[in-house]
């Protein structure tokens, strides 16, 4: 699960395009010639994708093998996240959520007139939030919880995998016994007949 680039853009009624504002990607990934065409591409899905995202409105963009979530605030500001196709929406929307409520704690209502290019626009706290949400379980309580119950549940069906294998074994146990009684076969024969009602699966 990775996030390749983060956009911050300015959107509005009486703009021909939303306005990137400011942007932070991880080209890591891709050689040091495809970087520049990478960033365009990363620049070019936010402003298309962010137009036609109503303000308000949350949504997901499938292109490839890569997702574009966009969120589009009322007041106009907007944002953009893409990442691969493993990576959680929930998550993202949350990065988005913080980022750009940040954003606005940080700059005011001064980014409302922003005419300003990609590289222009410095917010530091961007490259940070890159960084953070590259691991999305780490980057949010809930994922990690998740992450958590499914570990707890492989390990529990593991458990009973194991139990029910013992359980075989003891049968032929019990049938290769000459230390029970045809008494306490059958007992035992009719206790896991009562108790095979309940498989959990």
């Amino acid at each position: 699960m990775k996030v390749v680039g983060i956009t911050i853009l300015r959107t509005g009624a009486s703009l021909p395009d939303p306005v990137p504002l400011s942007m932070a990607c991880d080209l890591s990934s891709y050689g040091f010639f495809q970087r520049q065409g990478v960033k365009e591409m990363l620049t070019f899905f936010s402003k298309t994708f962010t137009k036609r995202t109503e303000p308000g409105q949350r949504q997901s963009i499938t292109h490839e093998s890569y997702v574009i979530h966009c969120y589009v605030r009322s007041d106009g500001l907007a944002g953009s996240v893409t990442t691969d196709a493993e990576y959680p929406a929930r998550v993202a929307f949350v990065l988005l959520t913080q980022l750009l409520d940040e954003f606005t704690s940080t700059m005011g209502d001064s980014w409302k007139t922003m005419e300003l290019s990609v590289e222009s626009t410095p917010f530091p706290p961007l490259e940070n939030y890159l960084q953070k949400y590259q691991d999305p379980a780490s980057a949010d309580k809930v994922t990690k919880i998740q992450n958590d119950l499914d570990e707890t549940t492989n390990i529990l069906h593991k458990t009973i995998d194991s139990v029910l294998e013992r359980g075989v074994k003891l049968d032929s146990l019990v049938e290769k016994s000459d230390d029970l009684s045809r008494q306490s076969k059958m007992f035992y024969k009719q206790a896991k007949k009562t108790n095979s009602c309940c498989v959990i699966s």
